[in-house]
Parts: structure tokens; C-alpha cells; sequence
């Protein structure tokens, strides 16, 4: 296989632009502060970190209705095309209740399936689209599934995986939104998928969001990493502090380093 380039990633996740969103009658997403924080994240990418690829991971909105979603979603995705790195978008469940396909690859600038691959700076980056029935379960259906073991064999260059919904086995006790709901967490083909990767041999990180917190597993050497929420409530209740998390991730021939910047801070170092 040949040595793959040291480039950099900046991650963001679950923006939820959109109404207040309450949960367990507590204030959980500090939606009003979204195109704020986002802009901010925007600031640190150009000023800062420099990233060779910008990556949302999903969840740009907190669904409404067709027409407040639609203006939102190209809200969330204006502000983010502000980066002077290349846009990467994944989609995620929030984003797909009120708008289709068509919708989401307009906003994308882009066609095809919400599920695609390309290479960049001496790796591979899949996008995978997970899609989620409420309140039901999360799915990888056969389709996504053959095109990934085709996409992974015809390449020759280390591959980073991202999609909204995990694929790791994380255990979610201490979760505000998911405890004892792992099928509304966790993709139901996650076994499926990480054999995919493992056989694969060149499958080096997978990256998710959706589950508001900061997460880190190593299955069959490969680390699963989970984004904290842009807009999560650190707080017990209104009037709130928001997480204003984002990952900038350092992926060289040797290792990846993932900081997690903001208010919620993680660091994790993976050595290849």
C-alpha cells in the first residue's frame, strides 16, 4: 500500500439549526445559538487549523416542517461553505424527515446517492448514509452495503470512514438521549460493516456523530471515534452552556491525533 500524505480534518457534527429542542422536559439542544457557534467553527477553521478537508457529520437541522427546514438547511450549509477548505456532508436523520435525496445533494452541490467516496491528499474517504425509521431502527441497506466492499477493494490507498450514526459496540449508560435505546443509536449491520472494514485491511478510523457526546472505541484495531454536538447542552437545564465542540484531526502514515475542541474537550492518539 503506498505511505499516505499527513493531512488534517476539521470535524463538526449535530449543528441542529431549528426550534428549541427539549428533552425529558429539560432543555437539551441550544438550538438559538446554532448559526453563532457555527460561524465560530468556521473562524477557528480558517484563522486556526487550516484543515485540508472540512467534514460535517450531520444533523444540520432540527426538523420542522419541509419549508423552514429547507431554509435552514441551506443556512447551516452556506455558513459552512465559508471554509476555505473543500465541504465534506453527511446525512444525517434530522436532515432527511422532511427532505429527500434531491434536496440534500442541491445543497451539497453535488448527485448521485447520499453515499459516495473520493480521494484526497494519499487517502480515501467514504461517506456512508445511514438511515434511521424513528423511533424503530438504523440501517445499512444491501445496496450501501455491496458498494462499500466493491468501493474498499478497488483501492489502494488507507481509508477514513464517516457517518452520522455509530458503527461501534459503545455502551450508552449515562447517555441523555439514548440510554437503553441502543437501536436508535447504533447501526443494526454495525457487525456487518466493521467486518467489511477489517477485511478490507485499509480501513484506518471511522469517525460519527449523533450521540452528543464524546466517544472513543478500538474494535478489531480499528477506532471508532463519536463528535460531540455543536449545540449540546452541558447543563442540566436552561438557561445552558453550550458544548461548541468540533474535532480537528491530524491522520499521518504513522498515527491520528483527534482533539476535540470547546467546551466539552477530548483528546485521543492512535498510533497505526
Amino acid at each position: 500500500m503506498p505511505d499516505a500524505d499527513a493531512i488534517t480534518i476539521g470535524l463538526v457534527t449535530d449543528l441542529h439549526f431549528g426550534p428549541e429542542a427539549r428533552f425529558a422536559g429539560k432543555l437539551r439542544k441550544l438550538t438559538g445559538l446554532a448559526g453563532e457557534l457555527a460561524r465560530d467553527f468556521v473562524r477557528q477553521m480558517n484563522d486556526e487549523v487550516r484543515p485540508d478537508l472540512v467534514v460535517n457529520l450531520g444533523d444540520d437541522i432540527e426538523d420542522e416542517s419541509r419549508e423552514a427546514d429547507l431554509a435552514r438547511y441551506g443556512e447551516c450549509q452556506a455558513i459552512l461553505r465559508g471554509a476555505s477548505a473543500p465541504l465534506v456532508n453527511v446525512a444525517g436523520n434530522h436532515d432527511s424527515i422532511h427532505l429527500n435525496r434531491d434536496d440534500l445533494n442541491r445543497a451539497w452541490q453535488r448527485t448521485g446517492p447520499l453515499y459516495y467516496s473520493f480521494d484526497h491528499g494519499g487517502w480515501h474517504v467514504v461517506v456512508l448514509h445511514t438511515l434511521e425509521t424513528k423511533r424503530v431502527d438504523i440501517r445499512v441497506p444491501e445496496p450501501q452495503i455491496a458498494w462499500l466492499r466493491a468501493d474498499l477493494a478497488a483501492t489502494q490507498l488507507p481509508v477514513i470512514v464517516c457517518m452520522h450514526h455509530s458503527a461501534s459496540e459503545q455502551e450508552l449508560d449515562g447517555s441523555r438521549w439514548f440510554a437503553g435505546r441502543p437501536h436508535i443509536a447504533l447501526v443494526k449491520e454495525r457487525a456487518e460493516l466493521r467486518a467489511i472494514f477489517g477485511r478490507s485491511g485499509r480501513v484506518r478510523a471511522v469517525f460519527n456523530g449523533h450521540l452528543h457526546w464524546n466517544h472513543l472505541d478500538v474494535i478489531g484495531g480499528i477506532p471508532y471515534v463519536t463528535v460531540q454536538s455543536l449545540i449540546e447542552n452541558l447543563d442540566d437545564d436552561a438557561p445552558g452552556r453550550p458544548a461548541a465542540a468540533h474535532a480537528v484531526v491530524t491522520l499521518t502514515p504513522r498515527r491520528m491525533v483527534v482533539r476535540v475542541r470547546g467546551n466539552d474537550p477530548a483528546r485521543y492518539q492512535f498510533e497505526w
